[in-house]
């Protein structure tokens, strides 16, 4: 008999491909979230329009044990959703409300195996102000100091999960993302991550324009092609290791270097035109040591391979329009 599985948040950029693999390996999958995924249809044997704010809503959608479950909605978005502290309130209350509720709903169904997608910006901000040495090992975590609200409420969801593993005997798998991209994701509506932005702006733009970039553009980041996220997900969500793991690639670039990267992938000659912006921490890479040791696993693909991809795409988008 095939896997039953449970995917939340299947209206996103990681969900949707996430529903698409599920499905790939075999497996039944439900998929619930406010929306259908905007750019391909779903592959879900069953899809919940729902708001996982609402209690009855997630008893009604977890009707069986699941196999697996794969808690990924959140309230969330690239810096300019995160970093402008108007939305702090939102993020913490709606995030916070739906990894309650769906905790509950697995514990009530006797669910043993759920996956919960915390971040890279539960990291605490002091050890992330060189861009050239930012340290994210996962043992560095406490002191907790997070840059943002996002990245408090991540921290609090996994140490419930985690509580739910210790008192309640749940398999509880906790993996933390670091900037996972990659195509039919956000790319315009002010949620999109720094890849799909650069692709949008590069794409738009006509020769010899000017595109915006954030500060000064040496912050640095990392940087994890959808792909090798799905592959890391589901290899810890199967392991015998409760986590918390980084998945994110340790191919540390600056956001001008990410500019370069796609203006050379599109073959355009553009100027950078460095302006205010929401920023969020000076520099952040993945430290794979952890997930390496335990699983035996780190990404392999370039960081340009999966940009090639998601311009393309990108690229299709902006013409289409």
């Amino acid at each position: 008999m095939s896997k039953q599985v449970l995917v939340t948040g299947a209206g996103g950029l990681i969900g949707s491909h996430l529903v698409r693999k599920l499905k790939e390996d075999g497996c039944w999958v439900r998929g619930v979230d406010l929306k259908y995924p905007e750019f391909w249809e779903t592959m879900a044997d069953d899809f919940v329009i729902g708001d996982l704010r609402d209690q009855g809503l997630c008893k009604q959608i977890v009707d069986r044990r699941f196999d697996e479950v794969y808690q990924l909605a959140a309230d969330m978005g690239g810096a300019g959703f995160v970093f402008t502290g108007e939305h702090d309130a939102d993020i913490m209350h709606n995030s916070a409300l739906i990894n309650l509720n769906i905790l509950e709903a697995c514990w009530r169904r006797n669910v043993r195996r759920i996956f919960y997608s915390s971040s890279a910006c539960m990291y605490p901000e002091y050890n992330q102000m060189d861009p050239d040495n930012p340290n994210c090992a996962e043992d560095s975590a406490y002191p907790a100091q997070p840059d943002s609200e996002y990245g408090w409420e991540k921290l609090f969801s996994e140490r419930m999960y985690l509580a739910f593993h210790r008192n309640y005997n749940m398999d509880v798998r906790v993996a933390r993302y670091h900037n996972i991209f990659g195509p039919y994701g956000s790319w315009k509506d002010g949620r999109e991550k720094a890849p799909a932005a650069m692709c949008r702006k590069v794409a738009m733009a006509k020769d010899g324009d000017e595109i915006e970039i954030w500060g000064d553009g040496e912050q640095t980041r990392s940087f994890l092609y959808i792909d090798e996220c799905l592959e890391g997900t589901l290899l810890l969500t199967r392991s015998d290791w409760t986590g918390p793991v980084n998945i994110g690639s340790d191919e540390m670039v600056s956001i001008n270097q990410l500019a370069d990267m796609v203006m050379e992938i599109a073959g355009r000659k553009l100027t950078k035109k460095h302006v205010e912006g929401p920023l969020g921490v000076r520099g952040r890479n993945s430290d794979n040591t952890l997930i390496e040791q335990k699983l035996g696993w780190r990404p392999s693909q370039p960081l340009l391979k999966g940009l090639e991809k998601t311009y393309e795409w990108i690229e299709k988008q902006v013409r289409a329009q």
